[in-house]
């Protein structure tokens, strides 16, 4: 398996997490669950949805290229740009087509699903340069426990904001309902 097969199947990885974990919370909601999952419909609850697939995607990406020897030097690197790149890509066209189109699932899961097309395509070109974009692993782990906790403090602690409200549900956060 070369980089282009393992960014190939990525992209159907990243995408099918995000589908099984869009609603884990629904069927398991405990606080291990909020503190991973999309506790609502929200924009922001979409953001940890982006975080955990694409981490879930970076483990099998690894093993792949290992396994087939292939560097994996800036894999951590792709993955971190991957899913902040997704993240601004989500928070500046999902309230532009949420405006014109209400909640439209179809148009929603395209748009995902393009954007994550993009950054694979991205983070392939970062994986077969010769640039080494090396993050170390205290340096990885570092930025991926500040995301999380930021995304856990905000799920238990939103502030009321169109980012953090789910319309579709009319309640922002965990259990706080805006009506």
């Amino acid at each position: 398996m070369n980089y282009k097969k393992v960014c190939i199947l990525s992209i159907f990885l990243v995408f099918i997490f995000s589908i099984i974990y869009h609603n884990i919370y629904v069927y398991y909601p405990n606080t291990i669950t909020s503190i991973f999952f999309p506790v609502n419909e929200s924009i922001f609850e979409h953001m940890k949805l982006i975080y955990l697939s694409y981490l879930s995607s970076l483990f099998i990406e690894y093993i792949l290229l290992n396994n087939n020897n292939l560097n994996t030097k800036n894999l951590k690197f792709c993955t971190i740009f991957s899913i902040i790149f997704n993240i601004v890509i989500l928070l500046i066209i999902y309230p532009s087509i949420y405006s014109l189109y209400s909640h439209n699932t179809f148009i929603t899961l395209l748009i995902y699903f393009i954007t994550i097309i993009i950054t694979k395509l991205i983070s392939y070109k970062i994986l077969t340069c010769n640039k080494n974009l090396y993050i170390n692993n205290n340096l990885f782990l570092s930025i991926i426990i500040v995301m999380l906790l930021i995304l856990v403090y905000f799920t238990y602690y939103p502030v009321k904001n169109i980012l953090f409200i789910d319309y579709k549900n009319k309640k922002i956060g965990l259990n706080n309902y805006y009506i």
